[in-house]
């Protein structure tokens, strides 16, 4: 069983940048960690994934061009750094672990961390 608790949100202006981390504690090598986010009154949507083993990526096209998704192995933590940030970008942030080796299957995201809040501002 694998734990996950995500750290780095809060407020931001508009065009700025955050990075977001996910720190995962338990077995994670045959693993995909995900990023998805859930603004107020909408559903959650994935934004990135990668794969733990092989380093292999998906961005949802609401994340490609401003969001990258990484990964250290010695730390054992996800990043997700966010750029040229938007009013819209403001939601609480989310990491999910899957076992499924599709990076793009949601429902294969069981594991879920406490979320973190990142607010943008204009």
């Amino acid at each position: 069983q694998v734990q996950l608790s995500e750290s780095g949100g809060g407020l931001v202006q508009a065009g700025g940048s955050l990075r977001l981390s996910c720190a995962a504690s338990g077995r994670t090598g045959s693993l995909s960690i995900g990023w998805f986010r859930q603004a107020s009154g909408k559903e959650r949507e994935l934004l990135a994934s990668i794969s733990w083993s092989t380093g292999s990526t998906y961005y949802a096209d609401s994340a490609k061009g401003r969001f990258t998704i990484s990964r250290n192995n010695a730390q054992n933590t996800v990043y997700l750094q966010m750029n040229s940030l938007k009013d819209e970008d403001t939601a609480v942030y989310y990491c999910a672990a899957s076992s499924i080796a599709s990076l793009r299957f949601t429902p294969g995201f069981r594991s879920w961390g406490q979320g973190t809040q990142v607010t943008v501002s204009s």
